[in-house]
């Protein structure tokens, strides 16, 4: 699948992008979802938690180091995939 953006046009790589991450309040959200930014952007995350107002998601924000449109794009659509994961921002 490829994503029609204008990450190119908008953004100067390298630079620094915050992914919000929505998704299941499962404790191993944040494993699932870091493991799978280390497969396209290694580096040492610290999630930003914060729970929903009833308790059923939880919000990652992840600061990510990226180097271009494809890898942003790729780093979207493979977290997106991801079973406990409903919106990625």
């Amino acid at each position: 699948m490829t994503l029609d953006t204008k990450f190119d046009e908008i953004l100067e790589f390298p630079c620094y992008q915050t992914f919000k991450v929505m998704g299941v309040a499962d404790p191993s959200l944040p494993e699932i979802v870091i493991s799978c930014l280390q497969k396209h952007a290694p580096g040492d995350y610290s999630p930003t938690i914060k729970p929903s107002s009833k308790g059923n998601y939880h919000s990652l924000s992840l600061k990510v180091k990226v180097t271009s449109k494809d890898q942003m794009e790729t780093i979207y659509t493979e977290i997106s995939s991801l079973e406990l994961v409903r919106f990625v921002l």
